[in-house]
């Protein structure tokens, strides 16, 4: 048991080390903020401070956050042993090393990245959870302040005052009586978002995907050649991202991913109009895109608002804005229509799209390497770039336009598609 507890208390000296010396190098040898920092970075003193500091933190499995960004209400932590058993995929099947998610102020991360250390294969906080001994020995010296330090951190996995919901989260009336005309037999429900749930599902795609040995075994697919090993596909698999700009916003897993979180396809049948059909033979679709009548009749508009040298007032953007915003969404439809076609048709010898107009329009082409490449999200630059490049040219025979012209409309379709993203994969 001594042994356990030395052992731990290394574990933390050399975790506040760690941390101390990444501040001390970005200090003079003479900075008097030295001799403070090395003080806060005592052993008890950092421990007290974070044991403060963790109220600030709440570890979960299940989060509110994702369902919407503003939801004040109440997140829950429930491990799967916590959980019903029965046949369906859920929450319950996570395995015992589960990345739980932690939700609150960024600034408190490091108490929890300190609770993830582990030692002899378990956190220190599952060890506070269990109330380990070793770990209060390892805290202090002193029993009641090591006592008061490990129900601080273990407390990071209980819920605020109260569980609440909040006018920003969902509900669901589930009928649990007989009669659905009496309100009492009626159950009240706030769906959380399963984020250690989605973690591990992510995590088990990106292997799948993009893992050792999977472009080598889909190369052998398509060559018609015998591989030992196989690969799974994820048909029509969409990417939601939560967050924005800001996925941290959310949680620390959402920011993990980048915000990317996937979506299993529940698909009615599609049929695909006889009009759509693959852009062959040409390097990029905005031609065929400017000869839709909509966008005709938008980019009249938008040449008489600015030939008539209107004020420059609030009016007179918004009306602009309405403009615009039109000819996104006309280009948002546009670019479904290809997403409803065959997935492949890109990968075709006639297709001669630039790269960046097949990633966009081609979002289920089941091909590792170019999924990858749309995953990364670089093409959507060049997609908004060519988009302004060619409102510019719709434009310019009529009216003066050039580089602060193409920078706004590109702003603008940037800020529509990160909005989008959240809800259609193909954009």
């Amino acid at each position: 048991m001594v042994g356990s507890t030395e052992e731990l208390r290394s574990l933390i000296s050399s975790f506040l080390q760690e941390r101390l010396d990444a501040k001390l190098e970005k200090l003079p040898d003479d900075d008097p903020k030295r001799a403070k920092l090395r003080g806060q970075f005592e052993r008890e003193a950092w421990l007290s401070d974070a044991a403060r500091r963790v109220a600030q933190l709440q570890v979960v499995t299940h989060s509110l956050k994702p369902i919407h960004p503003d939801a004040k209400g109440a997140s829950v932590y429930a491990p799967p042993e916590s959980l019903p058993r029965h046949d369906l995929v859920g929450s319950h099947e996570l395995p015992e090393n589960f990345a739980g998610d932690v939700v609150g102020n960024a600034a408190a991360l490091d108490v929890y990245k300190f609770l993830k250390l582990e030692y002899q294969g378990r956190s220190l906080l599952e060890r506070a959870l269990d109330n380990d001994r070793d770990l209060f020995a390892a805290f202090s010296d002193n029993p009641e302040q090591a006592s008061e330090w490990l129900r601080a951190f273990a407390a990071i996995v209980e819920p605020g005052e109260q569980l609440a919901s909040h006018t920003h989260a969902k509900q669901l009336y589930w009928l649990a009586g007989d009669d659905p005309t009496n309100d009492g037999h009626f159950h009240l429900l706030a769906p959380l978002y399963a984020t250690s749930l989605v973690h591990k599902f992510h995590g088990d795609v990106n292997r799948d995907r993009f893992g050792d040995g999977v472009k080598e075994a889909r190369q052998a697919r398509r060559e018609r050649r015998y591989w030992e090993t196989g690969y799974r596909d994820y048909l029509n698999l969409a990417v939601q991202k939560l967050g924005g700009t800001k996925p941290q916003n959310i949680s620390q897993l959402n920011s993990e991913r980048g915000g990317r979180n996937y979506l299993l396809a529940s698909l009615p049948p599609r049929w695909v109009s006889s009009d759509i059909k693959p852009p062959l033979f040409v390097d990029s679709v905005f031609e065929r895109f400017g000869r839709r009548r909509a966008v005709r009749e938008t980019l009249r508009g938008l040449r008489g608002l600015l030939r008539s040298d209107p004020a420059a007032n609030q009016k007179t953007r918004e009306r602009r804005d309405e403009f615009l915003g039109a000819l996104i969404d006309e280009l948002v439809l546009f670019a479904s229509g290809y997403s409803l076609l065959e997935p492949g048709w890109s990968a075709s010898s006639d297709c001669l799209l630039v790269e960046a107009e097949a990633l966009w329009l081609d979002p289920w082409r089941d091909d590792g390497d170019f999924a990858q490449r749309r995953e990364s999200g670089e093409w959507a630059q060049e997609v908004r770039h060519r988009f302004a490049s060619w409102l510019n040219k719709q434009l310019e025979r009529e009216l003066p336009v050039g580089q602060e012209e193409h920078r706004f409309w590109a702003q603008h379709l940037k800020q529509r598609f990160d909005a989008l993203q959240e809800v259609l994969p193909y954009v």
